[in-house]
């Protein structure tokens, strides 16, 4: 059968096969040979990728979305001068035609430069920097909120019946109260007085009796 060339749409571009050790680059387009070079995923050799392919003028760069390698990669290419696209895998494999591992690269950038990509929605820096630091507090009040009910199981087991006398255990007499039965293990009723609040629904002598319990070491 015939083999038909693809109409070329975009400039001069470069398509990336990632891997966890290593990433293979091909670039083609106009005024360019089309070569490919291997480069280790350390940072120091995606930057002299990217110094590659910003002296060869590349316009466009296209990888697949494959598991995390392709973050950091994408992270340093990452810059004014090129459009980097993140492509989902499946796009590249409905694309009639063969596709091998050592050929990878090079189908990728064939298929960069006809236009035949769609890159994947990949917010900006700022943005994605905000998204991890929000997922880091989601995670750390999950965290927080699991120690705090170990800690109500605790007490619990040690029949001390805090939780039962005070809205919650995160007041500032509550998290007193714990501190000094973690320190001594036990509380006395001048412990109570000097740290006690009229706005306490419960009185002295309630809170003296929910915190006789017994604790034992865990």
């Amino acid at each position: 059968m015939k083999t038909v060339p693809f109409e070329q749409v975009i400039l001069r571009g470069c398509g990336i096969d990632v891997h966890k050790d290593m990433v293979v680059a091909t670039i083609s387009g106009e005024g360019l040979k089309t070569e490919t070079r291997s480069y280790k995923t350390f940072s120091s050799s995606l930057t002299e990728l990217k110094e590659w392919l910003l002296s060869s003028g590349i316009t466009h760069v296209a990888m697949e979305s494959t598991g995390v390698y392709w973050k950091p990669v994408y992270k340093i290419l990452e810059c004014p001068d090129m459009k980097v696209w993140i492509v989902n895998a499946r796009h590249i494999k409905y694309v009639p035609g063969h596709k091998t591992d050592k050929k990878d690269s090079a189908w990728i950038c064939k298929l960069l430069l006809a236009g035949l990509l769609k890159p994947s929605y990949i917010p900006k820096r700022e943005q994605r920097e905000l998204r991890d630091l929000t997922r880091y507090r989601n995670k750390l009040i999950q965290h927080v909120s699991s120690e705090k009910n170990r800690i109500v199981r605790i007490l619990e087991d040690c029949n001390i019946k805090l939780s039962s006398v005070v809205c919650s255990l995160d007041g500032v007499v509550a998290n007193k109260l714990i501190d000094m039965l973690i320190d001594k293990g036990h509380v006395t009723m001048d412990d109570i007085t000097c740290i006690y609040h009229k706005k306490l629904e419960a009185s002295p002598e309630l809170l003296y009796q929910a915190c006789e319990g017994f604790i034992e070491p865990h």
